[in-house]
């Protein structure tokens, strides 16, 4: 039987915005297995140019993610939602490998399955080089 991730589909607002809330804190943690555990185990994503089909491709994208992505940081706002669908806005600002500080920008289509697991995630993101003064999440 498959976990269940609260809150449930059909969304209200009140549960809508709990929901990109968790996610938010649980991305902040930087766990990949943690963060998986959101997804369905066939979960599909188009994240930038990259397809990435179930956890295991999740947890190893996500690893490879924060080894580069360094002191990441992440703002998620609910932008629109129906049933067992959201739109979301973010932003998160990180440091590479050689110190520069990006800012990235972009949106999320999100579809749940009936026990609250994400089953579809697809992400635009683009992103700006900053400096470290220019940082809005810290």
């Amino acid at each position: 039987m498959e976990e269940k991730k609260y809150p449930l589909p059909p969304f209200t607002l009140e549960t809508a915005i709990e929901k990109v809330q968790k996610a938010e804190d649980a991305w902040n943690t930087k766990d990949p297995i943690e963060v998986s555990k959101a997804y369905t185990i066939d979960s599909q994503w188009r994240n930038r140019t990259q397809f990435i089909n179930g956890r295991e491709e999740i947890v190893n994208f996500l690893k490879e993610k924060w080894n580069k992505e360094r002191n990441y940081k992440l703002k998620k706002e609910l932008w629109g939602f129906r049933g067992n669908r959201m739109a979301v806005r973010f932003e998160y600002e990180f440091q590479d490998q050689n110190d520069q500080w990006y800012r990235a920008y972009g949106n999320e289509l999100w579809e749940f399955n009936e026990n609250g697991l994400m089953q579809k995630r697809y992400a635009s993101i683009n992103d700006l080089k900053i400096e470290e003064q220019e940082r809005k999440l810290t």
